[in-house]
């Protein structure tokens, strides 16, 4: 008999976070910064976006933007599909493929608290099926 893994079992604990008025070039810096490629946009202690470093270069500096000129609220994924982290690791894989997103922030009485992606996701099933580290960043604000 297996136990169901929990969303906190897999995910990445602690999450980046910066506030929807962050400019692009800010949120970029401290992408590099924390070696991390994706950042939990909140408004206080609310989740409101997540923004990689796919929309960056996609929604802004594709275009000719200045990453100066624009904030983390205007180019971020507005009101993505969140976890709790007592949810079981299944769920989080099937919100991923319905959402087709690869990566879900893990709330907490409306708090981000970490990160689940779908690396987490394929190392929970074959250790063997991901880098170690791969998507895994060290926690940070």
């Amino acid at each position: 008999m297996t136990m169901t893994r929990l969303v906190k079992d897999v995910m990445t604990a602690g999450v980046t976070t910066v506030w929807t008025e962050a400019s692009l070039a800010e949120v970029a810096q401290m992408m590099r910064d924390q070696d991390v490629g994706d950042v939990v946009v909140a408004c206080g202690d609310t989740v409101v976006g997540l923004i990689t470093d796919r929309d960056i270069t996609v929604r802004a500096v594709a275009d000719g933007v200045d990453p100066l000129s624009l904030s983390a609220g205007s180019v971020c994924t507005p009101d993505p599909v969140v976890i709790g982290p007592l949810e079981p690791a299944e769920r989080a894989a099937a919100l991923m493929r319905r959402h087709a997103v690869r990566r879900l922030p893990v709330v907490e009485d409306g708090r981000p608290v970490g990160l689940v992606s779908l690396g987490d996701l394929m190392r929970e099933r074959d250790p063997r099926a991901a880098p170690a580290g791969a998507g895994r960043a060290e926690p940070g604000r």
